[in-house]
């Protein structure tokens, strides 16, 4: 399994990923997987050997920014409202503008296509992130390249 960050891939439509990404991964799976915690938004998707098969992306601002494909098994308890934000005791809150939180089925999807969690508990068959040794890289790009605006 490879693993690649880069903010320039936490886009608001997933499916417009560029295609040279996404040609990169012939022959596998890619997942693209993005949260931002300060506004609650979550984005991920899935293509299986080039195509696309499912891409999600909502925040409590803008609602569903993209939802492409049919829902993962990791995301029909959130759908069927099984799921829903829970406000602390004794706040008088608008209700939460969507039937869940984001960033919990952002972390169930993070445990479900790549087998670890970043904020959530641990469960035995995740992954040891901290066991994993990773190699940095930093790369300089004079001009900007076709697709990443």
């Amino acid at each position: 399994m490879d693993f690649i960050g880069d903010q320039r891939v936490m886009i608001d439509r997933p499916s417009e990923l560029p295609e040279h990404l996404v040609t990169a991964s012939a022959g596998r799976r890619l997942v693209l997987h993005a949260m931002h915690s300060v506004v609650d938004w979550l984005a991920f998707a899935v293509w299986e050997d080039g195509r696309l098969v499912r891409s999600l992306s909502l925040s409590p601002d803008s609602g569903v920014i993209e939802d492409v494909g049919e829902p993962l098994p990791f995301e029909l308890p959130y759908w069927a409202g099984d799921r829903p934000v829970v406000p602390w005791p004794d706040e008088e809150e608008e209700p939460y503008p969507l039937p869940f939180h984001p960033l919990d089925l952002g972390e169930d999807a993070l445990r479900a296509l790549c087998g670890f969690v970043r904020e959530g508990r641990p469960e035995p068959d995740d992954l040891d992130t901290d066991g994993i040794r990773l190699h940095g890289y930093r790369v300089r790009v004079r001009e900007p390249r076709e697709g990443w605006g």
